[in-house]
């Protein structure tokens, strides 16, 4: 009954939902408005704060583009492609497919959203190697894995909250830091990784769809000789019939493994300074280098990160339009007039739900954790200041932890309508295939139900 449902779903949003480019026009356009009706801002400083607001994720956008094509190509690796042939000899059906990119997807979330491109990576390669997988529905499955990733070590508004002087201290909102103890090692953070990890596998089996007739990747690839030829022998096709100088030095192993090496001194020297602060960065950086372990020589490594550029055209150009939605909604104060129209309204018991729910409004406006958090951080810390003016300060910490996971909470599922982020998984698993978000959403609708109500609950209730 429930696979029939989510069948009705996602024909639904395959008819209605436009691509994600669409989305980003139409959210545009009713921002625009909106803070033209509700705000006192006019034209001009709407378009200003549109114009202005396109150049404030710049630098997230090409870190979002480097964390694609290094990890895809670490992928297109000899070792590592040998790795997966081995792991597809064990993973022998679709289902064992779904569940394993779920729970592994999931897992690596913990450690940073950026890998959700490794686990987008395995499943495609698994689809190309197993019969019977439904492919939308295994692409949404790698997008529904990463949505726990607010539980860890990357979840951004825990690690700005934990940030010496960052702008909710310097502004006098906030007085001091507030410990991860509070918030990733409380819990109700623990719970909620048990139900990504867990939980989340199982309503995904329930939904398992009964035919993948005619939606196999093999049948919906459109180049299916794209990439036969193999990162080495290609590298192999370039050299030329004599011997060059330039040959022995596009093809130096030893000079791109002593580079590899400094950067690996560099990470090591990293995280015994830092402690495991796995930023976007340093990530990017250890994916580099990886790759340049791996690839060995210059014209390889060369050759896959072309394949691996290939098809990120969607993160390049979207991107902006997203940072452009972002600065309306904070040129105009339109989010902070949204979340404190919804904090007005809060109580001692509600409070959580209510940050839970801001969360999940704004972020489809604001499709960033860290840029949301900006906007209706201090609106969330304020109503908590405000209901909790008779308890202790310890009491306070702990209400402000669970008022700005919770917003983490309701930012993070709304994604799964939100197809923003299939921007990171669409370069992977779209490569020489025609899909879009309305392939894809309609199989998360009820997922997305479910937890929205478990995770209202969950807030609401369990202690930190």
């Amino acid at each position: 009954m429930l696979t029939k449902l989510g069948q009705k779903f996602t024909d639904a949003f395959t008819k209605y939902m436009p691509s994600a480019y669409v989305f980003a026009l139409l959210l545009t356009l009713i921002t625009g408005i909106l803070a033209l009706i509700l705000t006192d801002s006019k034209p001009i400083d709407v378009l200003e704060g549109w114009y202005n607001g396109f150049w404030n994720l710049l630098s997230f956008g090409m870190q979002i583009a480097l964390i694609i094509i290094t990890a895809y190509c670490i992928a297109q690796s000899a070792p590592v492609k040998q790795g997966i042939d081995r792991l597809a000899l064990v993973i022998k059906t679709p289902t064992q497919v779904y569940l394993v990119v779920i729970a592994l997807g999931a897992l690596l979330s913990l450690i940073s959203f950026g890998m959700v491109v490794i686990t987008a990576i395995l499943a495609r390669e698994l689809a190309l190697r197993l019969k019977g997988i439904h492919y939308p529905f295994l692409v949404a499955c790698v997008y529904f894995s990463f949505n726990g990733w607010v539980c860890g070590l990357s979840s951004s508004i825990v690690l700005l909250l934990n940030t010496d002087n960052n702008f909710l201290i310097e502004s006098g909102i906030l007085n001091d830091t507030i410990s991860t103890s509070y918030s990733l090692g409380s819990t109700l953070n623990l719970a909620m990784i048990v139900l990504f990890v867990i939980v989340a596998p199982l309503l995904i089996y329930i939904l398992i769809p009964k035919l993948a007739k005619g939606k196999e990747l093999n049948d919906l690839l459109t180049d299916k000789t794209s990439e036969d030829t193999s990162v080495k022998d290609e590298a192999l096709s370039h050299k030329l019939p004599f011997k060059a100088v330039s040959d022995a030095l596009n093809n130096a192993g030893w000079l791109q493994i002593t580079v590899a090496l400094l950067g690996v001194c560099y990470i090591v020297y990293h995280f015994i300074e830092n402690g495991f602060d796995l930023n976007f960065n340093i990530m990017i950086f250890i994916f580099l280098m990886l790759g340049l372990l791996l690839h060995i020589t210059p014209m390889r490594y060369s050759i896959a990160m072309k394949r691996a550029s290939s098809n990120i055209s969607g993160v390049l150009f979207q991107y902006p339009f997203y940072a452009g939605i972002m600065g309306i909604m904070m040129a105009s104060g339109l989010g902070a007039l949204i979340s404190d129209a919804l904090v007005a309204i809060a109580t001692p018991e509600s409070y959580a739900f209510i940050s839970y729910l801001t969360g999940g409004i704004i972020n489809f406006a604001i499709p960033s954790a860290g840029g949301e958090f900006a906007v209706i951080g201090p609106s969330i810390i304020n109503m908590v200041q405000e209901l909790g003016a008779n308890l202790s300060q310890t009491e306070i910490t702990a209400m402000t932890a669970r008022a700005s996971m919770s917003v983490a909470y309701g930012e993070s599922l709304s994604n799964l309508l939100q197809p923003f982020f299939l921007l990171i998984v669409f370069p992977v698993m779209g490569k020489d295939i025609k899909i879009q978000a309305r392939d894809v959403v309609g199989y998360l609708f009820i997922p997305f139900v479910v937890l929205f109500a478990i995770q209202a609950l969950m807030v609401t209730y369990i202690p930190l």
